[in-house]
């Protein structure tokens, strides 16, 4: 599963979360398996950076980091003193909803101006903190301003490598990245984050974008689905 996730990063620069995140909660609690998927980002998107740092655009990237700062400190806010079941069923519903929009959207993303940094800035901080899953907000916006590819895919990753990062500092700061065992199951992890990077790198250019988007929506959808099943029997 997880070398899964991030072949999916490895070819798109953002996803690794918004895939794992809603299997791992039905096996630990939210508030572990989102500080140790974090440790995992860091560490892929660094690798990712490495190799796809030649189609950065920074002028693209600037105008959204002051919002993803403030939502990153509003999200870690609420992680921390809302109970799970509720933002479990947030999550839920924002999965369900990014994959129906995915999948039912006809046409490329719109061209957005750059006053759309904000709130796409600010939204990608929240759900960053909260769930792990700030990337497609970043693609979304991101998307919207650059048409090429490879630009694209290093500059989101570079958009999420710098949330989990700050999210990392934070995380540390409020203790939630001592929690017994998660740096243990982090490590056992890293092997199928490698190999997933690894073959996500190789297919980047010879997999059809269109068929492999398609693929992660209907697998969103059925997470988010999951997820709402979970938390309406748990009431």
């Amino acid at each position: 599963m997880t070398a899964v996730t991030y072949l999916v990063f490895g070819m798109t620069g953002f996803g690794s979360t918004l895939l794992a995140l809603p299997l791992l909660v039905h096996l630990m609690p939210l508030k572990f398996a989102v500080p140790m998927l974090l440790l995992l980002d860091v560490v892929a998107g660094l690798l990712l950076i490495s190799r796809a740092r030649r189609g950065l655009r920074l002028d693209e990237l600037g105008p959204l980091l002051p919002f993803m700062l403030a939502g990153i400190a509003l999200g870690l806010t609420l992680l921390i003193r809302l109970p799970e079941a509720p933002l479990l069923g947030a999550l839920g519903v924002l999965l369900v909803a990014y994959a129906g929009y995915g999948v039912l959207r006809r046409s490329g993303p719109p061209r957005l101006s750059r006053a759309w940094s904000a709130p796409a800035g600010l939204a990608a901080g929240v759900l960053g903190a909260l769930f792990g899953t700030g990337g497609p907000l970043s693609a979304l916006y991101l998307g919207g301003r650059l048409r090429s590819k490879d630009e694209l895919r290093a500059t989101t990753a570079a958009a999420v490598l710098l949330n989990t990062s700050t999210r990392a500092v934070l995380f540390g700061a409020a203790g939630l990245l001592t929690q017994e065992g998660l740096l243990l199951s982090a490590a056992l992890l890293l092997p199928s984050v490698l190999a997933g990077l690894f073959l996500g790198g190789r297919l980047h250019a010879r997999v059809p974008s269109a068929q492999l988007v398609r693929a992660v929506y209907v697998i969103i959808a059925a997470a988010g689905i999951s997820l709402l099943v979970r938390v309406s029997a748990s009431y």
